[in-house]
């Protein structure tokens, strides 16, 4: 077959109606474009994307060549019909010279089976399915396949359908298709797939509560698939359904108890619920789970303080110190040995800030406020001076800087002779 796609095809291809002019063609790339771009296919089938979107190019890139030439940059409908014409005269004299190989071939089959009767042990069988489901896109159902069609030539011939879907009718890669035998029960992990894939792509344009509720079908197929209840969770959560995300991500923990993310999210939702004795209890599961994790500690050192418990913040924060030492870790350090009136210990948390982030107003802001406790008075100064160089405007420190500079000691000018 020729390597022609003629505008008919182009505007099926690009879902458009004739008359349109380059800017329409445009638009129609686009929205194509978002549809079938390859980062959005599902597992196996990124090639068929690829595919299927070079095709809309090509034929973007003809129609948006053909309104440049015509007089007033429009392709008029009797234009896209008298193409589609010469084109379908053209594919049926090709079709015509491929029926006679074809005959000269079944001849010649024939008389090899004749004089050559065990050649081919296996029959060849076309079976043909009316009603296929995309892939790609599950959650337009079910749909009428009602036609196939062939460009390109030689060893890059492509392979594509028109389908007719709920939504409406979609121009598909052939190979993106599954056909439904209604005769045989549909499989529980073709279900999931589906349905994972659907709920993917609501995640990908903001469409949480869609995404949780095709997740909820994916978790009646498999109700113990670690990644469903991953999503389910993670889109619940986006949705503002704290309680039914809490839900989830107690089933994921159920299903993965030796993974420290479940425990995770499960930390966050819960603090986010306001319930921080499961929220730090979570936390102490999640840092159990990854002893090596820095932030883990941390954050139970956080919840710690948040529970009214600073002795044990600081037994977790020193040991977030020596395995990755933040800024965040070591003023959070020092807020809990100020709660249990340790000021040394505060202001060598605040002084190690300082050092590990030289520009951290915050760091410099809490060193000034430990030192102005303490009999340092100078120190203070310099550091709330620091400070308020990095964070201009703050009254706190304004306030605190003038307090420091009353209580300095005043030195007396040295006597004359």
């Amino acid at each position: 077959m020729s390597n022609v796609l003629d505008i008919e095809q182009s505007t099926l291809l690009l879902e458009l109606t004739p008359p349109f002019d380059k800017r329409d063609v445009q638009l129609a790339r686009r929205r194509q474009a978002k549809v079938w771009h390859p980062d959005l296919a599902p597992p196996g089938k990124q090639a068929a994307h690829e595919r299927h979107l070079q095709a809309i190019n090509r034929a973007a890139d003809q129609l948006e060549q053909l309104a440049e030439t015509l007089r007033g940059g429009r392709v008029s409908a009797n234009a896209v019909k008298v193409s589609a014409a010469a084109a379908r005269k053209a594919r049926a004299e090709e079709g015509q010279r491929a029926w006679e190989a074809e005959q000269r071939r079944q001849e010649s089959d024939k008389d090899r089976k004749v004089n050559d009767p065990f050649s081919s042990q296996v029959p060849d069988h076309s079976v043909v399915h009316r009603y296929a489901r995309c892939l790609s896109y599950p959650e337009w159902g079910v749909g009428t396949v009602s036609g196939i069609y062939f460009t390109g030539d030689g060893d890059d011939i492509q392979q594509w359908a028109r389908v007719s879907f709920q939504p409406g009718v979609r121009t598909v890669p052939a190979d993106s298709l599954q056909f439904v035998d209604f005769s045989k029960p549909d499989p529980g992990a073709d279900r999931v797939e589906r349905f994972m894939t659907a709920a993917r792509h609501a995640l990908a344009e903001g469409e949480y509560g869609l995404a949780a509720q095709r997740l909820i079908y994916a978790r009646d197929a498999d109700a113990d698939n670690p990644a469903v209840l991953r999503l389910m969770t993670f889109a619940f959560w986006q949705d503002g359904e704290i309680e039914a995300a809490a839900r989830a991500v107690r089933d994921w923990a159920r299903v993965e108890p030796e993974r420290p993310a479940p425990q995770r999210f499960a930390s966050r939702i819960y603090e986010q619920m306001r319930a921080f004795d499961l929220a730090s209890e979570a936390a102490e599961r999640a840092a159990a789970l990854a002893p090596q994790d820095a932030a883990a500690w941390e954050r139970v050192g956080r919840l710690a303080l948040r529970t009214g418990n600073p002795a044990r913040a600081v037994v977790v924060l020193e040991r977030a110190r020596e395995l990755a030492p933040t800024v965040e870790g070591l003023l959070d350090l020092a807020l809990a040995n100020q709660l249990l009136g340790e000021l040394g210990a505060e202001l060598t948390a605040c002084e190690q800030a300082t050092i590990l982030e030289p520009e951290s107003a915050p760091a410099w802001s809490r060193l000034a406020h430990a030192l102005a406790r303490s009999d340092r008075v100078s120190d203070a100064i310099t550091a709330a001076e620091r400070a308020l160089k990095l964070e201009p405007g703050e009254i706190e420190l304004t306030e605190l800087l003038e307090q420091l500079r009353e209580r300095q000691p005043r030195e007396l000018p040295t006597a004359s002779r």
